[in-house]
């Protein structure tokens, strides 16, 4: 392990047995034994947590550009945008100008649309800064890379770095979460 040979360990052990005295040595060598132990207990449980976690086992997901990349025929690219608001919107039926189209469709028919449309990209989204998956031990900003494998149905919004810590959430390794302050 540390490449030493029978004469430096004979004399480590007549160091050892010199400044700790018979009485002391096997005591001694019980508690080394005791706080390896517990390193190496610890050290596999932090790995075996982010393995878990993060899933390393398994392969990446094949990136696909989401439904806000490329906006679906009837759309320009203003509407398209996450978070604008869209009020006019035209089906590939429909033959009339988007604007005359919204004003013979009811207020409430333009929001269900428009619902259904960026529903995926709000969910890829989280407003809150922090977020973590139901049943982890990690808890990611939103801009991690790490948020992106979270379902949304799995997805637990955080406002702060001590709400997550009080639910017993631990920081992820790759993003760091912090607050300033």
């Amino acid at each position: 392990m540390f490449d030493i040979g029978l004469q430096e360990m004979v004399l480590i052990g007549v160091l050892a047995l010199l400044v700790f005295g018979p009485s002391k040595l096997p005591e001694l060598g019980r508690m080394v034994g005791r706080a390896l132990r517990e390193f190496r207990r610890a050290s596999d449980e932090f790995r075996s947590t982010v393995e878990t976690n993060l899933n390393l086992n398994e392969p990446d997901p094949v990136y696909t550009p989401g439904a806000s990349a490329h906006p679906p025929a009837g759309m320009t690219s203003t509407e398209s945008a996450p978070g604008s608001a869209v009020s006019t919107e035209t089906l590939p039926s429909e033959t009339e100008p988007a604007t005359a189209g919204a004003a013979a469709r009811p207020a409430g028919d333009t929001t269900t649309a428009l619902a259904t449309e960026t529903e995926p990209s709000e969910l890829r989204e989280p407003a809150e800064p922090f977020c973590a998956q139901r049943g982890s031990r990690l808890f990611h900003r939103r801009e991690c890379s790490w948020v992106a494998r979270i379902g949304a149905a799995d997805r637990v919004p955080l406002k702060s770095v001590a709400e997550a810590r009080e639910q017993g959430f631990t920081t992820c390794p790759v993003c760091e979460p912090w607050e300033p302050g």
